[in-house]
């Protein structure tokens, strides 16, 4: 494919994306690597020691350690069987289940944990329910969040995590040459030897891809520890951390050890694979190695994902049901039913105005997302530019950077003092209006989606088009905007609405960096309302959290509606 030469345009946008990632990505790192080896200008590396010799912090790290892994573990268990069978089986409706199987992915695990806690506490309705059938006694509640919520944890996390890695091996077996199978089958190996030796080296790469991002993810989720209760985690010591910036340095150790360690796991893997050849020698047609399942298989199939549907689902229609409960006090379902959590929602000044916050930072970001996106994939496939390989792999590296660091940074970089910086206080200051902060934050954590999203339609994009423009003397502007944009419109509108939709429920950025309720996004007001001893206070944090819910599967079913199957890439580390 022909590329241009480099113009002013080119070196201005380069310019450009050189300021903002050097501002929003590598000073706020770099200050924390500063702050991280002690404060006022001296160099130790006590405050590492000292974070080890901690009996809470080794607690905490190993906890985390064990829920990133069993969470991957687990996963791992449920996704290899089902991409299996549904790569491996065509029978009616199988596009249908694919789909519905994915809904998981858009439910906040956030709102999730509310209806959790309320669902496996131990007087919560599932026991209230075996006691009621005699089945258990009501003196010895089992205790199924275990541990203080470590299992509850884990549990959300597998259910909201696993489509992330059922993308990724749906798709790597799905690019298995089938007459591999043919040949080691023809040569004796069946069943469990022929899947270990021959399927499951071959989509390693897509498992490992996948696994990566649910391992990050679970490793350093704040809020479903926050409403479960279980703080002796990483992400809740970060959080509880942010209070002590400028005394106790032991907070940035914490969150650089925490970077240190998903960076190391992020480049080794894509070292690895990079490294190592899984390429078949001809691709060949999956359809051919398909089996038309019986009726009774086709049957089971349906029943195995509906139910593992509704257990993922059951803690988000809990939270429907709280929304919409009058009163809920040991008992199996609420006694009493009212819609007037909802006015509540909409009739207060601060719930009100987080749903306006939240669509207000959301929207903007998106919007950041778009104009960032569009450059940096123009710029990659369209321009023959030095460090092309530089600027790729700084617009995926969000996904390997954990939004609770980030936040910790934004945080500690940009809380200013009003005498030294008084034109930049109320502006980059958290402390005062974290208003700029988090529409950053959340763009800086979703750019790779709209740029994989961008670069897919470039690269679906004749360059012809766009050399005809130019012969007829269109600027290269002009040719972006009358012939390129238009006909990679549905991608970008696509991965807006994606960014749009995360943004909208994002965690660890809005409760770290919004501080006064009046700019508080939803996620932080139902923090808020879900700590008040108000009696009726949760029941509105699960009206606000159903508001939320509603808003991002409608702009995720309609970014979905645009891109189809292609969405899934955007989950591929």
């Amino acid at each position: 494919m022909k590329r241009h030469d480099l113009n002013v345009w080119t070196v201005l946008f380069l310019v450009l994306l050189a300021g903002f990632f050097g501002a929003f990505l590598f000073y706020p790192v770099s200050f924390m690597l500063r702050r991280g080896f002690g404060l006022e200008g001296e160099f130790t590396l006590k405050y590492f020691s000292l974070l080890f010799a901690s009996p809470l912090q080794r607690e905490a790290f190993f906890n985390s350690l064990s829920i990133a892994t069993l969470t991957v573990l687990f996963t791992s268990l449920l996704v290899l069987p089902l991409a299996h069978w549904l790569t491996r089986f065509q029978f009616a409706g199988r596009s249908l289940l694919t789909s519905l199987l994915l809904v998981p992915m858009i439910m906040p695990p956030f709102v999730g944990a509310i209806g959790l806690k309320q669902l496996l506490a131990r007087y919560g309705s599932l026991n209230l329910f075996l006691m009621d059938l005699g089945l258990m006694d009501p003196a010895k509640p089992v205790d199924w969040l275990g541990a203080g919520g470590f299992w509850g944890v884990i549990l959300l996390q597998v259910l909201n995590l696993y489509p992330i890695l059922f993308l990724n091996v749906s798709a790597a077996m799905a690019n298995v040459d089938p007459t591999l199978r043919e040949a080691a089958s023809n040569l004796g190996s069946t069943g469990w030897q022929l899947f270990r030796r021959v399927t499951l080296p071959l989509i390693t790469p897509g498992w490992f891809a996948g696994a990566i991002i649910v391992w990050i993810w679970a490793f350093t989720d704040l809020g479903t520890p926050l409403i479960v209760g279980f703080s002796r985690v990483v992400p809740v010591q970060i959080f509880d951390a942010v209070n002590d910036l400028n005394t106790n340095p032991q907070g940035y150790s914490l969150v650089l050890v925490v970077l240190l360690l998903t960076m190391t796991l992020f480049l080794t893997s894509k070292r690895v694979l990079a490294n190592k050849s899984y390429a078949t020698i001809a691709r060949g047609h999956t359809a051919g190695a398909e089996v038309h399942a019986s009726g009774g298989q086709t049957a089971l199939l349906w029943a195995a994902g509906a139910a593992l549907l509704l257990v993922a689902l059951t803690p988000h229609l809990t939270v429907i049901v709280s929304s919409l409960a009058d009163r809920w006090f040991f008992t199996v379902l609420p006694e009493k039913w009212t819609a007037g959590h909802f006015g509540d929602v909409f009739g207060h000044g601060l719930t009100a105005s987080s749903i306006r916050n939240s669509l207000f930072y959301a929207s903007l970001s998106a919007f950041v997302d778009l104009i960032l996106g569009v450059l940096i994939a123009w710029l990659l496939t369209r321009k023959k530019i030095p460090f092309a390989g530089v600027l790729d792999a700084l617009a995926m590296l969000p996904l390997a950077l954990p939004g609770l660091v980030l936040a910790f940074g934004y945080f500690a970089g940009f809380d200013v003092n009003e005498k030294q910086h008084p034109l930049l206080d109320g502006f980059l200051d958290p402390r005062t209006n974290p208003t700029f902060l988090l529409i950053v934050s959340y763009s800086v954590r979703r750019l790779p989606y709209i740029v994989r999203s961008a670069y897919a339609g470039f690269q679906q994009t004749s360059v012809t088009l766009e050399e005809a423009s130019a012969n007829l003397g269109a600027s290269p502007l002009r040719t972006l905007r009358k012939i390129t944009l238009p006909l990679v419109a549905a991608n970008l509108v696509a991965g807006s609405i994606l960014t749009f939709s995360f943004a909208m429920l994002e965690v660890s950025d809005s409760l770290i960096l919004a501080q006064r309720d009046q700019f508080f996004p939803i996620t932080k007001q139902i923090w808020q309302l879900m700590g008040r001893i108000d009696p009726s206070a949760p029941f509105v944090a699960c009206a606000l959290g159903v508001v939320g819910m509603g808003i991002l599967v409608t702009s995720l079913l309609l970014a979905g509606k645009l891109m189809g199957k292609k969405m899934g890439q955007l989950f591929r580390a």
